[in-house]
C-alpha cells in the first residue's frame, strides 16, 4: 500500500530540515549577518517604494535596528536590548518601516535560548512597544493596530519557547533511553551472576560427590590388592571411569563459568575502530565482506560511533542468518556535511527477510531516530538486502 501524499512529504522534507537546522548551528554568525543583510536590504526596497529614501533618518535606524543581530551568538539579551533601545530612538524621533521587523527576530531567539527572567522582561517591552506605536503611528486606527503588534510579538515569543521546550523533551528522552539501556544491562548481568554462582554450586557438589567416590574406590582396591587382586583392577577401572566424568563435567561448567571478553562490564562499547573484527568474524563464517570508508571515523563522538556499529552489526548478522550461500557484504561508511551515511547490502537471495516488523529492524530505527536520522531497509531489484542509515554526526546537532 502506497504513502499518502502528506507522509511522502514529511519523509523527505525531515531530512531535509534537519541539514538545514545543521548547517545554520555549524555557520551560526553567517547566517546572523546573512539575516541582516536580508532584513535591511528588504526594508531599503520598502523605503524606496515609498519614496522615502531621501529622509537620513530612516537610513541610520534601518543599519542600527539590523546590525545588533549580528552578536546573536554572544549574547542574545544583550542583542534584544539593543534592538529595542534602538526602536525606542525611532519611536520618539523618525517612522515606522520593515526593519522593526528585527525586534520581533531577537524575541524570538531570547525566548529559545535566554533565561526566563530576560523573557519575560523583553515580553513586557514589546508589549509596550506594540502600545506606543500604535498611539502615536496609527492613532485613529489604534486597536486595530496594536492587536497586529501584539499578535506578531506574542507569535514571536510562543514560537521560541515551544521550540525551546521541543528541545528539552528530546534531551530528557535521550538521556532516559540512555539510562533504560543501562539498567537493563545492569540487570542482565545481575542474572548471569545469579546463574553462574548457582552453577558454581553444582560443580562444587559434583566435583566432591565424585571425588569422595573416587577416594572410596581407590582405598577398596588398596586393600583387595593383595586379597583379590581381579576385584581391585575393576573398583580402579570404575575410578578411572568416574575421574573421566567429573573431569568431563567440571570442564563444561567452568566453559560457562569462563567470562566472555565481550560481556565484561568495564570494557568500553565498541566504535568504529572494531569494525575489522566485526568484519573478520563475518568472513570466518563464509561471507566475503568488503567496505569502503569516506572521512574520518575518528572525529565522532563515542554514541555516534556505537549507533553506528551496531547497525552494521545487525545487519551483517541478518545476512548470516537470512542471505543464501554463496553471499557477499558491502559496507559503504561515508562522513560528510555534518552527515553519517552507512550502507550495507548483500548479493544473497532472502530465504527468509527479517521483515518490517522484527526486533532488529526496531532497533535499529530507534537508534536511527535517537541520533536524528532516518534508516530504510528492503530487498534489492537484482536480489539481496539493502540497510541505509544516516544519522547526524554531531549529538546537540541532532537535539536541535
Amino acid at each position: 500500500m502506497s504513502a499518502r501524499p502528506d507522509e511522502a512529504l514529511t519523509r523527505w522534507l525531515l531530512p531535509r530540515t534537519a541539514r538545514a537546522a545543521e548547517l545554520a548551528a555549524r555557520h551560526e554568525t553567517v547566517v546572523d549577518v546573512a539575516l541582516a543583510v536580508l532584513i535591511a536590504a528588504a526594508s531599503f526596497v520598502g523605503l524606496a517604494i515609498q519614496d522615502r529614501l531621501g529622509h537620513p533618518d530612516t537610513i541610520v535606524f534601518c543599519v542600527l535596528l539590523c546590525a545588533p543581530l549580528t552578536i546573536r551568538g554572544r549574547s542574545r539579551s544583550l542583542c534584544f536590548a539593543l534592538v529595542a533601545a534602538v526602536a525606542g530612538a525611532q519611536w520618539l524621533t523618525s517612522t515606522p518601516q520593515i526593519a522593526d521587523v528585527s525586534v520581533l527576530v531577537a524575541l524570538y531567539w531570547l525566548a529559545l535560548d535566554g533565561p526566563p527572567a530576560a523573557i519575560i522582561a523583553a515580553g513586557i517591552a514589546t508589549e509596550a512597544g506594540a502600545v506606543m506605536a500604535a498611539a502615536k503611528w496609527s492613532p485613529a486606527d489604534v486597536i486595530k493596530y496594536w492587536i497586529g503588534l501584539s499578535a506578531l510579538g506574542v507569535a514571536s515569543a510562543v514560537l521560541g519557547v515551544s521550540i525551546r521546550q521541543r528541545r528539552a523533551l528530546l534531551a530528557s528522552l535521550h538521556e532516559r533511553a540512555a539510562r533504560l539501556e543501562f539498567e537493563r544491562d545492569q540487570e542482565g548481568r545481575l542474572g548471569a551472576a545469579a546463574e553462574r554462582a548457582r552453577i558454581a554450586r553444582e560443580m562444587h557438589d559434583i566435583v566432591s560427590h565424585n571425588l569422595t567416590v573416587m577416594i572410596g574406590l581407590a582405598d577398596g582396591a588398596t586393600y583387595a590388592l593383595q586379597s583379590s587382586p581381579d576385584t581391585a583392577g575393576s573398583a580402579m577401572q570404575r575410578v578411572s571411569a568416574t575421574g573421566r566424568q567429573a573431569l568431563g563435567e567440571m570442564r563444561r561448567l567452568l566453559g560457562v563459568l569462563r567470562d566472555d571478553p565481550a560481556a565484561e562490564p568495564f570494557e568500553p562499547q565498541p566504535g568504529l575502530d572494531r569494525l575489522d573484527d566485526l568484519l573478520a568474524r563475518v568472513e570466518a563464517a563464509g561471507v566475503p565482506v568488503s567496505i569502503e570508508i569516506e572521512g574520518d571515523p575518528h572525529e565522532l563522538s563515542g554514541g555516534v560511533q556505537l549507533a553506528v556499529f551496531r547497525v552494521a552489526q545487525e545487519a551483517l548478522t541478518n545476512t548470516l542468518k537470512h542471505a543464501t550461500r554463496p553471499a557477499t557484504a558491502r559496507l559503504a561508511l561515508r562522513i560528510a556535511g555534518g552527515r553519517v551515511e552507512l550502507v550495507v547490502t548483500n548479493t544473497g537471495l532472502e530465504t527468509a527477510g527479517p521483515g518490517s516488523g522484527g526486533r532488529g529492524l526496531r532497533g535499529m530505527r530507534e537508534r536511527a531516530a535517537a541520533y536524528g536520522g532516518t534508516l530504510e531497509a528492503g530487498p534489492l531489484p537484482q536480489g539481496g538486502w539493502r540497510v541505509y542509515l544516516t544519522i547526524a554526526a554531531d549529538v546537540d546537532a541532532a537535539v536541535r
